[in-house]
């Protein structure tokens, strides 16, 4: 009978001590060395994955020094990769657009005059009216949030959008 050399890490019973003795300190090795936004526990249990991979080719005594180095170049990795994705956020994209300038210029010069407008409106019928037209409540709902009738909602969004009218048409 052959005596082994050393004890085979494909050994269920063996993979699951390795895991029990070194999972807890390789987390705290990667979250003491990088913090927490880099998940340690995924790094932790794709160090194992990798040493299950290759079981065969490791020997139970360099198991440890096999765990933290992979766990720290796959963090290694990760951070690179933030930093390739910080990269490409910060090149600006060129804005395309197919309206002329005095259409931008139009447009700009109209959402002036609107906040004014807006600006002008009592605060009952302002809310009421942003509400309903910005984040897209119902009357009903309205009503419910503000406490008030149905009827008093469709009255505030209403003189609301008169008064709106109105007041543009003036700073025309």
């Amino acid at each position: 009978m052959k005596k082994r050399l050393f004890e085979n890490i494909c050994e269920e019973a063996i993979f699951s001590k390795l895991y029990g003795k070194f999972s807890k300190d390789l987390h705290n090795f990667i979250y003491y060395k990088y913090g927490d936004h880099l998940n340690p526990e995924d790094k932790v249990q794709e160090a194992f994955i990798k040493l299950w991979e290759n079981c065969g080719k490791i020997a139970p005594d360099k198991a440890k020094s096999f765990l933290f180095s992979v766990a720290n170049n796959l963090t290694l990795n990760a951070i690179k990769h933030e930093k390739v994705k910080l990269k490409y956020a910060s090149i600006s994209q060129p804005i395309q657009t197919n309206e002329t300038p005095e259409f931008v210029l139009e447009e700009a010069q109209y959402l002036e005059k609107y906040q004014l407008a807006l600006s002008k409106l009592t605060e009952e019928k302002r809310i009421a009216f942003l509400l309903n037209r910005v984040d897209g409540k119902k009357h009903k709902e309205i009503a419910e949030i503000l406490n008030i009738s149905r009827k008093a909602v469709e009255k505030r969004i209403y003189s609301a959008l008169e008064q709106l009218r109105v007041d543009i048409e003036e700073l025309k």
